[in-house]
């Protein structure tokens, strides 16, 4: 029986989990919704889907831009530049005035979200922060011989320990940072391991209609060359002309989605196959990093992001998007076993007496010593078993349950 100290500890332990599972994670878009002076900032945030990078971490620091540094900073840059600007602008620690004022021996480096991506070598994804004379804090790349041409303006916002929000003067930059060379999408598919889908988007003609849905946004879920051996994957040459530009269709996603976008959708994906009717969706679950594709008739793994350049994402999964419209309903579910009902009773079973449980089993109460008074003419004679067994023990049952709710009170109490 546990002691009232353990249950008061367990139900604590309890309430708290509860309270912090349901807290809601920061949003930065929110954030910055109440400042317009950043609202050019935060569109390019929402633009580029970095702000979903963002609310997917914890302990951080976002360095924001004035809308007029902003709007000179991707005045004529590709989004894919502007991109990796902002995630060099987010820092993966977390900085408010106070601490800025105190770095450990005037100067640090720290990583941002752009080191993450692992698209540019050595530490070019590190920022330097050092505290300057006469009260001001400066940023700076790694990039040899870069300045500290990035100062601290003002705090913005914070959530301790969560999420910093700082104004800084000036965007943090160094050669290379905003260039986006155009994806080669076929040359991309076959390093990845993808040239099976290669070829099969250039033989259909449908690479031209990627290329032509790239500028408005296009995310292609690409099965792996693994994807097309593996075991129960339909013959895709038994396909008309239109049902293999419908199924190759249906792998792409008319909206520039990355993967960390992905695991937090809620609603079912419209594909280039998606019709008036709406047919031809997808739907996303993930858990952790792992993030999968879901269609009425299998799910696909995300294996690797092989193109992320704004506006265009290519995604490796494990296996082919089937659709239930090109392929078949989804496979009827198992039968449900029932168990057969008991088989009746015989009549010799049925018609013989019970076994007396008075004398099959031990008293649950003492009988009478012998030699002693019996009870008086008209009380009512102790209950056994045969009582309970018949229903007349509703008293004993009582009894019984108030027991077990004393003993319960008095272990709480104790």
């Amino acid at each position: 029986m546990w002691s009232s100290p353990t249950i008061c500890l367990s139900f604590a332990l309890v309430l708290l989990a509860t309270t912090f599972s349901g807290s809601a994670a920061h949003n930065i878009t929110e954030i910055l919704a109440a400042f317009p002076d950043y609202s050019v900032y935060n569109h390019y945030l929402s633009q580029t889907k970095v702000s979903d990078e963002i609310n997917s971490r914890q302990t951080l620091t976002v360095l924001v831009l004035p809308n007029a540094a902003m709007t000179a900073l991707a005045d004529k840059q590709p989004v894919a530049g502007v991109k990796n600007a902002l995630r060099l602008l987010t820092l993966l620690d977390y900085y408010d005035s106070a601490k800025l004022h105190k770095i450990s021996q005037g100067t640090v480096l720290t990583t941002t979200l752009l080191q993450t991506t692992g698209n540019f070598q050595g530490n070019l994804g590190f920022v330097n922060i050092t505290d300057l004379k006469g009260g001001k804090v400066g940023f700076g790349s790694t990039f040899p011989g870069a300045r500290l041409a990035t100062t601290y303006t003002k705090s913005v916002k914070q959530i301790e320990f969560s999420i910093s929000v700082l104004e800084v003067s000036a965007p943090i930059l160094f050669s290379g940072l905003l260039d986006a060379p155009t994806a080669n999408i076929t040359e991309s598919l076959e390093k990845a391991g993808c040239k099976t889908f290669a070829n099969l988007i250039v033989s259909s003609g449908v690479l031209k209609m990627y290329k032509a849905a790239t500028d408005k946004g296009l995310t292609v879920f690409a099965p792996t060359d693994e994807a097309f051996k593996a075991k129960g994957v339909p013959d895709l040459s038994t396909l008309t002309q239109l049902q293999l530009v419908t199924l190759l269709q249906y792998h792409a996603v008319p909206q520039y989605t990355p993967k960390s976008s992905l695991k937090t959708t809620k609603l079912r994906l419209s594909t280039l196959a998606t019709n008036s009717v709406g047919n031809y969706t997808l739907g996303v679950t993930s858990s952790g990093d792992d993030v999968s594709i879901v269609t009425d008739l299998d799910t696909a793994r995300i294996a690797n992001t092989v193109v992320d350049s704004t506006p265009l994402c290519i995604l490796s999964v494990d296996h082919l998007l089937l659709s239930s419209e090109l392929f078949g309903s989804a496979p009827a579910p198992a039968p449900i076993k029932i168990s057969p009902a008991p088989a009746p009773e015989s009549e010799a079973a049925a018609s013989a007496p019970s076994p007396d449980l008075k004398s099959a089993s031990p008293p649950m109460f003492e009988e009478t010593p012998s030699g002693a008074p019996e009870s008086p003419a008209g009380a009512p004679e102790e209950e056994t078993a045969a009582d309970v067994k018949t229903g007349d023990g509703k008293m004993l049952k009582m009894r019984s349950t108030v027991g077990l709710v004393w003993l319960f009170s008095f272990t709480l109490a104790f």
